[in-house]
């Protein structure tokens, strides 16, 4: 029998008709790429992507630093948000992906750096495998929800963050680094050129799998600009929602509260 769920209302990898089918696509892409995924990181952002990752810790500090807070790392592939949040204070973290060679490696990382990634853990990081859009975890469970280049390939948006916002406490905060689509110009051009002609080459030629690296690019032009997320945010009813976008606008911080 086709299936006959909702249509999409997020990311729509080619050949995709319902969030059933986008979320399969998805899952099944990043469990290809596993093996690869933290040498392509950090390679097609010519190391970047740790700075961006350390930029959204610090400004998260003031609940990072907190021993009592609870933070939930969404669509947290391999773990380096989780472990950028946990070297920059005292709060417990936790990951969650639906993707398990991800986790997998995620444990693998968690093991090995255990206490150089936070001093005070006591034993590896917990990461979990969950769906973001039906999440295992009590209503009002943690302090700040964050996701690192992982909310754009959400079967459906909104209902992602309806999702999140169900998890936070009241006050808690979302925190969502994402990639976005830079303006027109010079240096914009330039990058749309490495993104949509470079990128899929060397991501396809290390993975094994252009076809991931190619959906990459597509799945930003087709994403949010950031103004148009912090919208849906408010719209959902996350308050005190603001952007701060980095590198020549190719990539967005956004964060708002859960009201009390």
């Amino acid at each position: 029998m086709p299936d006959v769920g909702p249509p999409v209302k997020g990311t729509c990898p080619e050949g995709v008709t319902t969030e059933s089918d986008a979320s399969k696509k998805v899952r099944q892409m990043f469990t290809q790429i596993a093996p690869r995924y933290d040498l392509l990181n950090h390679l097609l952002s010519l190391q970047l992507d740790r700075l961006w990752r350390a930029r959204a810790a610090k400004r998260l500090r003031p609940i990072l630093d907190r021993p009592d807070a609870l933070v939930l790392d969404l669509c947290c592939g391999t773990g380096d948000l989780a472990f950028a949040l946990a070297r920059a204070g005292k709060a417990r973290i936790i990951g969650a992906d639906f993707a398990h060679t991800m986790l997998v490696r995620a444990r693998e990382k968690s093991a090995a750096l255990a206490p150089a990634a936070n001093e005070n853990a006591a034993s590896p990081m917990p990461f979990f495998e969950a769906d973001a859009l039906r999440l295992p975890f009590g209503d009002a469970s943690f302090d700040l929800v964050t996701t690192a280049f992982g909310f754009r390939n959400l079967a459906n948006y909104e209902a992602g963050l309806r999702e999140i916002q169900r998890v936070l406490k009241p006050g808690g905060t979302i925190a969502i680094l994402e990639f976005t689509e830079p303006p027109e110009g010079l240096l914009g051009d330039l990058y749309r050129w490495y993104f949509r002609s470079v990128l899929p080459k060397i991501g396809g030629m290390i993975s094994g799998d252009r076809s991931a690296y190619s959906y990459l690019p597509k799945s930003v032009s087709r994403f949010f600009r950031s103004p148009e997320l912090a919208a849906l945010m408010a719209t959902v009813g996350y308050q005190s929602v603001e952007y701060r976008e980095w590198t020549m606008s190719t990539v967005a911080l956004h964060t708002g509260e859960r009201p009390r």
